[in-house]
């Protein structure tokens, strides 16, 4: 089975790459190397960047798991919301380098670093479940409220609403948009001072911050999971 995530230490940063050569679907395969090389980062007390392939940083989950439904399905859901929670609570320092396009889970990954830099471009990044037919998780409400900007967030929500890297700043989806040339420098210039943190002060401060956010959404992956395995009426 090929790999579909790289692990690239260097200068206490950890460089983690989502490359499946297609869209980097969230599949279960890609969600259990992620967790594989978050696990690597922590034992290495790295500062993690997370970035995607050239025009795409992933297209959300795997569809075809997806719409197949059954335990497959439930695993690569909770697996997701799993890792936000994850990404939300890891002690070091994360950041994204967003190469392009962001859908769906992914967006919810996106909100989840510490630090998002975005590449400029003709890029999508949007949470289109409601346009797909889809009822947005709750787990998902919960990602977004805790870093959504209020403006912004009934439509990203609601109405699925596209928004281009610079748009995605004013609505809180990015930090920073630089040229798709300038994302991976910009990515670890910004890793290498997030490096400089005092390491129990950042990893205590993010669980104070957040402390309210993954409490909840951790109660929302839980009802969503009660509700998605509960037989049909």
């Amino acid at each position: 089975m090929p790999t579909l995530v790289s692990y690239r230490l260097e200068d206490s940063i950890a460089t983690i790459t989502m490359d499946d050569g297609k869209v980097n679907a969230l599949s279960l395969q890609m969600l259990g190397e992620l967790n594989v090389a978050l696990d690597q980062a922590a034992a290495d007390g790295a500062v993690v960047v997370l970035t995607g392939r050239p025009d795409r940083f992933s297209a959300g989950f795997d569809l075809n798991t997806l719409r197949g439904g059954g335990p497959d399905a439930l695993a690569m859901l909770r697996a997701g919301f799993d890792l936000s929670v994850r990404l939300l609570s890891f002690p070091r320092p994360v950041v994204i380098a967003c190469n392009g396009h962001a859908v769906a889970m992914a967006v919810f990954v996106l909100l989840s670093a510490d630090y998002r830099i975005g590449a400029s471009g003709p890029y999508k990044i949007t949470a289109n479940e409601v346009a797909i037919g889809l009822t947005m998780p709750r787990a998902a409400i919960e990602i977004c409220r805790q870093r959504v900007t209020p403006a912004a967030f009934n439509r990203a929500v609601l109405l699925a609403e596209v928004f281009a890297p610079d748009e995605a700043v004013a609505a809180g989806l990015l930090d920073r948009v630089v040229p798709p040339a300038q994302l991976h420098e910009a990515a670890a210039s910004l890793a290498h001072d997030l490096a400089t943190l005092d390491r129990a002060a950042h990893a205590e401060s993010k669980l104070r911050l957040r402390g309210d956010a993954l409490r909840a959404i951790s109660a929302a992956i839980e009802e969503d999971r009660r509700e998605l395995s509960a037989p049909p009426a």
